[in-house]
C-alpha cells in the first residue's frame, strides 16, 4: 500500500530505449557532445552507451522485453565523448570525453583504481546496492554493499559502506573490503559526511584532512580530495513527494582525467564554490524531474526496467544542457535491494556515496 502512494516516484513501464540523436545546436553545449567516430558505441543489455530513454513510447511490455533481450545495432555516429561544466561558469568549457572502451565487458583488475576511475565512454556501468539490517545494531546502522553486475550474471564486489556510530553528523566510511570498515584499515577508500541538517553531503577520498594537521607540510598528494557534493532541497510538497537534488562533481581535463579538488579551507570546497556561483572546473548536475501521470495518479520516471518499485529514493541525475544523457540512476527493486547505474564522467565511489546520501538525507526518509 505504501508503494502505491501518489507521492512516490513510480517506474514508467511504457518507455523503451531509443538511439541517441546527434544534437547540432551551437547555443547549448550538451554534457556529452556528439562526434563522428570510427569506433562503435559499446552496448550492454540492449542499452546504448548514452542511456537514452524515450518516455513517450507507446510500445507494449512485450516489445520492451524483446528490446531488452537483444543488443541494438552499433551506432557509429553518436558516440558521446565530451561534457561541459555548468553554463553558469565563466571559464571556457573543457570537453569531458573519455577514452572509448575496447570491449563491452568491464574488468576489475585493481579494485582501488577501478572505483576511482570514471566510467568508460559509451558504457553504462550497472551495479546493485544491497542493505544489510541484520545484527544487533544494524537496524540503526545498516551496512551497504555495492556489486558490479556482469553480463554473464555474476556479481563482483566493489564497495561497502556503514555509518559511524560516534559522530555528530552522518558520517559513512567506505571500504573496498566488505569485512574491514574501519577508518584505520588499509581498505579505507573514502567517506561521506553530512551537515547537521542532513541536507548537504560531501564525498572525500582517503587522503588527510588538512584542518587536523595545521602547520604541517603535507605533500599535496596526501591531502584529501573532494569527489562530490550533494544538496537536497524540499519541494512544494514539503517533506513528501519527489525531492530536488543537486550534485556537484569536479570537472575533467583535456586528458579525460578528474581535476583534483583539494580545498585547504572551507571556502575552497565544492559546496562553498557552488553556493558562491563559482563553478570553474566543476560540473553541476540535477535530478531529472519526474512527470505526473494522470492515468496512474503518480510521478513517473522511465528507468527502462531497472527499477521496479515506487520510492521517493528513485532518481536520475542529468546535466541541464543534455537531459537525455543519464549520468546516474538509482532505484528500488526490493525492500533492501536497489540498482545503481552510472555513466561517464562519474566513478563508482562517487555513485555509491550519492546512493548512500539518499538513504540518509532527512528529506529522503521513507
Amino acid at each position: 500500500r505504501k508503494r502505491q502512494e501518489p507521492l512516490m516516484v513510480q517506474p514508467n513501464s511504457e518507455g523503451r530505449p531509443r538511439r541517441s540523436r546527434p544534437r547540432r545546436s551551437e547555443e547549448q553545449a550538451p554534457l556529452v557532445e556528439t562526434h563522428l567516430s570510427t569506433a562503435s558505441d559499446i552496448i550492454l543489455d540492449g542499452l546504448s552507451g548514452s542511456m537514452n530513454y524515450d518516455e513517450a513510447s507507446e510500445d507494449d511490455d512485450g516489445d520492451e522485453a524483446e528490446e531488452r533481450s537483444r543488443s541494438l545495432s552499433p551506432n557509429t555516429e553518436s558516440t558521446r565523448p565530451a561534457s561541459a561544466s555548468s553554463t553558469k561558469s565563466t571559464t571556457e568549457c573543457l570537453p569531458l570525453g573519455s577514452p572509448s572502451a575496447e570491449g563491452s565487458s568491464i574488468e576489475v583488475d585493481n579494485l582501488e583504481e577501478f572505483v576511482l576511475r570514471p566510467a568508460p565512454r559509451g558504457v553504462t556501468v550497472k551495479c546493485r546496492i544491497s542493505r544489510d539490517k541484520k545484527g544487533m545494531d544494524r537496524g540503526l546502522y545498516p551496512t551497504y554493499f555495492m556489486h558490479l553486475e556482469r553480463e554473464d550474471g555474476k556479481k563482483v564486489f566493489l564497495l561497502a559502506g556503514r555509518k559511524r556510530k560516534k559522530s555528530k553528523t552522518s558520517n559513512y566510511l567506505i571500504s573496498v573490503d566488505a569485512t574491514d570498515l574501519s577508518r584505520e584499515g588499509e581498505s579505507f577508500i573514502g567517506k561521506l559526511r553530512s551537515n547537521l541538517m542532513g541536507t548537504k553531503f560531501t564525498v572525500y577520498d582517503n587522503g588527510t584532512n588538512p584542518s587536523k594537521t595545521p602547520g604541517a607540510l603535507l605533500e599535496e598528494t596526501n591531502t584529501r580530495q573532494e569527489l562530490a557534493a550533494i544538496c537536497y532541497e524540499t519541494n512544494v510538497l514539503g517533506f513528501k513527494g519527489p525531492r530536488k537534488m543537486t550534485v556537484i562533481i569536479p570537472g575533467m581535463n583535456m586528458n579525460f582525467e578528474r581535476v583534483p579538488v583539494r580545498p585547504a579551507c572551507e571556502q575552497e570546497s565544492l559546496l562553498s564554490k557552488w553556493q558562491n556561483h563559482s563553478l570553474e572546473n566543476q560540473i553541476e548536475l540535477h535530478n531529472k524531474a519526474p512527470v505526473w501521470n494522470d492515468d496512474t495518479q503518480s510521478y513517473v520516471l522511465n528507468f527502462h526496467g531497472r527499477v521496479t518499485q515506487a520510492s521517493v529514493k528513485n532518481f536520475q541525475i542529468v546535466h541541464d544542457n543534455d537531459p537525455d544523457y543519464i549520468v546516474m540512476q538509482f532505484g528500488r527493486v526490493a525492500e533492501d535491494i536497489f540498482t545503481l547505474d552510472f555513466n561517464y564522467p562519474m566513478c563508482a565511489l562517487q555513485a555509491f556515496a550519492i546512493g548512500l546520501s539518499s538513504f540518509d538525507s532527512k528529506l529522503a526518509c521513507e
